[in-house]
């Protein structure tokens, strides 16, 4: 049985934070979504604007609320010091059959120093060890191989590519490699 808590929690392990967003953290998105290696690989559209990281911010609480999505700020370091690293989210919620989808992107600045796996394995526990989701899946473009890497590393086993999966916005195909964690192989 799936249980959806009242509000999205905070979570934290180490130097790493899972937050809720907040309107303050629009700038930062806002900044993070010019790195053209984020629309390349992600939904994000690639003339990412202001207006965008405003209406991304509101929406959260309602697909929270409606059970669709638990989307999470990733935060890195401590006190005055502790940055805007990210965001990371289970989506794609299927309730009935005990499955989501983790997306997430690492800002530019904080690439390559463990966040995304710590942040990855973070939600993944919680999504199966508490929320208890039986499956958690990742879809990655072939192509990005540093995301694959990270699933990898956080614990995920690959279990083939799905063919033109994707369409982008030029409206090429693209095949996915498909990820995923469960309840009955995580933390083995």
């Amino acid at each position: 049985m799936i249980w959806w808590p009242a509000q999205i929690p905070t979570l934290s392990h180490g130097l790493i934070t899972l937050r809720p967003s907040t309107e303050e953290d629009v700038d930062a998105i806002f900044k993070a979504c010019q790195d053209p290696l984020i629309p390349a690989f992600t939904t994000v559209p690639s003339n990412y604007t202001i207006d965008h990281a405003i209406e991304f911010v509101r929406n959260v609480p309602f697909a929270f609320a409606e059970r669709r999505e638990m989307l999470f700020i990733i935060d890195y370091g401590n006190g005055a010091d502790k940055k805007f690293a990210g965001e990371i989210s289970l989506h794609s919620v299927n309730i009935r059959n005990h499955t989501a989808e983790i997306g997430y992107w690492i800002d530019s600045t904080q690439r390559s120093k463990g966040i995304g796996t710590t942040a990855t394995q973070m939600i993944t526990e919680l999504g199966l060890r508490e929320i208890g989701f039986k499956r958690i899946e990742a879809l990655v473009d072939v192509d990005n191989h540093a995301s694959q890497k990270l699933l990898i590393s956080a614990g995920y086993e690959k279990e083939g590519i799905m063919r033109k999966k994707v369409t982008r916005e030029d409206r090429g195909q693209i095949d996915m490699a498909l990820f995923a964690a469960t309840d009955s192989t995580w933390g083995r």
